[in-house]
């Protein structure tokens, strides 16, 4: 599985899917019900997990918005200016029958607006 590892400055970690494969591991096999799941809207990219559910953490505003920042670099809109990105838990986030690898369906998504932002890498 292809993941690259980042940490919000509140310390939680951030993981992005590198194809379509480790898109499909991250958001169905590895995400905890409570983590929260990222993708930029309309446009191919990383799924991004914001690993805070088996910790029990509730995600705080300023990680959201760099995972989501990460989701959005992590996608053809990487030079969008702001750039739409829908979120949701990972409880959420439902892969149909039959459907190719790195396709999912989400329910219950909000949507924040963020400039594509690269952190370093853990």
């Amino acid at each position: 599985m292809k993941i690259k590892k980042y940490q919000s400055s509140a310390g939680i970690e951030i993981w992005v899917g590198q194809d379509d494969y480790s898109n499909d591991q991250l958001s169905i096999k590895t995400a905890h019900a409570n983590d929260v799941w990222f993708h930029v809207s309309g446009m191919p990219g990383s799924h991004v997990l914001l690993r805070c559910g088996e910790e029990g953490f509730t995600a705080d505003k300023e990680s959201i918005r760099e995972a989501a920042a990460l989701s959005a670099w992590f996608s053809k809109m990487r030079k969008g200016g702001l750039v739409a990105v829908h979120y949701c838990l990972a409880k959420y986030v439902k892969k149909p029958r039959g459907a190719k690898p790195g396709t999912v369906t989400i329910s219950k998504e909000k949507k924040i607006k963020v400039r594509p932002e690269l952190r370093e890498e853990i």
